[in-house]
């Protein structure tokens, strides 16, 4: 049982409330990609959830870091 970890929350609450708003946001076609907003119109919802965890880390929300590409 060596190298068993606990199970908590990955991502804390305030990172759902983002995602929940940047899904809003993407079914109202409001949300914008790129800096400032300057892009397009997200039409993905993957994007969308991207966005949303963005900006939580942004805010200082419990969210796990990117994952080296």
């Amino acid at each position: 049982m060596a190298g068993k970890k606990k199970s908590g929350r990955k991502y804390g609450k305030a990172a759902g409330k983002s995602v929940k708003s940047a899904m809003h946001r993407k079914k109202k076609g409001t949300l914008k990609s790129g800096r400032g907003g300057k892009g397009g119109t997200v039409k993905s919802r993957k994007q969308a959830i991207a966005i949303g965890l963005s900006e939580a880390r942004e805010k200082g929300a419990k969210v796990p870091r990117k994952k080296a590409a």
